[in-house]
């Protein structure tokens, strides 16, 4: 059977694309992706890609997805072998933990490691590869699609794809069986880690709530501070909850039943990771029929996702999206750049797409036709008008490239041409002042965190797609 794959290049808006064509602004492209490709090249291990070199040295879940997208413009071996090797670290239930940990440097100074976790030996986990607990955002399937429309070996990839599927498939499957007791069409996260999102203002209640028991906190020391500013990371209290959750799962086995059933106290349906599955089950849709495959149980859960977003995390007196706290039974009201990731998966209405876009163009975000614009250094994520926002404190107000990638694809299908434009344009304008940094102060650009960080280059590279010389694997 021979399977036809339309292929839909990803790349910038043409309009902007056309005034960088000039000698100075082609030049200053072609060094960005240069520089990107190079910093790919030092984080790459052999087999998979670190988020960055010290600070990072594994291999993270959705990492490994957004640089897979970036390589599959230049590099189809190393955009497939990125998520063949995230997938043997696949539980047997399904779920894909959101650290594969590397045994060349099982040594390192990371922290928490495999000597915490202790997943090793357990029914449910893989045999070879010692991996964390918890999972993150299922974009793999939209990875596996972005592969499959932009790479130039179409039967290799259609291989690769047939290989994969069933890996997706039971990975989706997991969260739908595991994560959604009530069969609402919604999954939980049980760890502020889960949300890829860890030090988000949305989880100070949460936290806040539960009874901190310090006898069931193990010791242990932080090792984050020691590569990057301690003003930038979470307090110590928050590890303090962060490594009790951790502790909870490892005293269960990380059997999902006895966690929920036993009080786990952090259990949050996210709007981001549940708009992100949305659109992996409507991008498996796609993959299946590709593949010849029946595409109808991936557009119904995709639908019911999408109905539940609607119907369960819109607030109307907001105009917003926001998480919902299983363990409270109440919504989770922060402002934060998640809440408009349901336009990546084309979840609400367009008269509803249009509240959040007049939400998103307001000075809480940027406001476009005014001088904000004019120094735009891309979407901060959180309400710049919020208490404890923060240009500079981990995920309280910077400014992260993946969420304002999947911003601008989302304004796109919604056919905001000069916000998406916007976006495009401040990413290319923070990497070419800063480098590829972990995130950015959404005010002058300037990176924080790990440097040569991979996932930003990656989403570069696809937002220069058409500019990107492809090599021959």
């Amino acid at each position: 059977m021979v399977i036809v794959i339309i292929v839909k290049k990803m790349i910038i808006n043409k309009d902007n694309m056309r005034r960088m064509k000039g000698s100075k602004d082609k030049s200053k492209v072609d060094k960005l992706i240069k520089n990107a490709k190079s910093t790919l090249e030092k984080n790459w291990t052999g087999s998979f890609t670190k988020p960055s070199r010290l600070m990072y040295p594994h291999q993270w879940s959705w990492d490994a997805a957004f640089i897979s997208i970036g390589y599959a413009h230049f590099s189809q071996k190393r955009a497939e072998n990125e998520l063949t090797r995230l997938f043997k670290g696949q539980w047997k239930n399904g779920m894909v933990p959101h650290i594969v940990f590397n045994k060349d440097e099982e040594d390192t100074d990371y922290f928490p490691g495999p000597d915490l976790w202790q997943t090793s030996g357990l029914e449910q986990s893989p045999n070879e590869l010692a991996t964390s607990g918890i999972c993150q955002p299922p974009i793999h399937a939209t990875a596996v699609r972005h592969i499959l429309e932009t790479v130039a070996d179409r039967a290799r990839a259609q291989a690769f794809a047939a290989d994969i599927f069933p890996k997706l498939k039971a990975w989706h499957d997991f969260l739908y069986r595991e994560r959604d007791p009530e069969n609402e069409g919604l999954a939980y996260i049980r760890h502020p880690w889960a949300s890829g999102q860890d030090n988000a203002p949305t989880w100070d209640k949460v936290l806040e709530g539960i009874d901190l028991d310090y006898r069931k906190v193990p010791d242990y020391q932080r090792k984050d501070k020691d590569h990057v500013d301690a003003a930038e990371r979470p307090s110590d209290k928050k590890y303090d909850y962060y490594i009790y959750l951790l502790n909870f799962f490892r005293k269960r086995d990380y059997d999902e039943e006895k966690i929920r059933e036993e009080g786990c106290p952090f259990m949050v349906q996210d709007v981001m990771f549940n708009s992100i599955l949305c659109r992996a089950e409507r991008d498996m849709a796609q993959i299946a029929e590709w593949l010849g495959e029946n595409p109808s149980p991936y557009q119904q859960r995709a639908w019911e996702t999408a109905y539940s977003i609607n119907d369960k995390l819109w607030n109307d007196n907001y105009g917003f999206y926001f998480d919902y706290d299983l363990a409270a039974d109440a919504p989770l009201e922060v402002h934060t750049l998640s809440g408009f990731i349901p336009l990546f998966a084309n979840v609400p209405s367009p008269v509803r797409a249009e509240r959040l876009f007049n939400y998103l163009n307001t000075n809480s975000f940027c406001r476009l036709g005014t001088e904000e614009e004019d120094q735009f250094m891309g979407i901060p994520s959180y309400d710049r008008q919020e208490p404890g926002f923060s240009p500079q404190k981990y995920w309280r107000g910077p400014v992260w490239i993946n969420l304002n990638w999947m911003l601008y694809r989302g304004l796109q299908r919604y056919g905001h041409k000069r916000y998406d434009k916007l976006i495009a344009e401040s990413i290319i304008k923070m990497t070419h002042k800063s480098g590829f940094r972990e995130y950015y102060n959404p005010d002058t650009g300037e990176g924080y965190g790990s440097d040569n960080f991979s996932w930003s280059a990656a989403l570069l590279i696809d937002i220069l797609g058409s500019e990107v010389e492809f090599e021959v694997d």
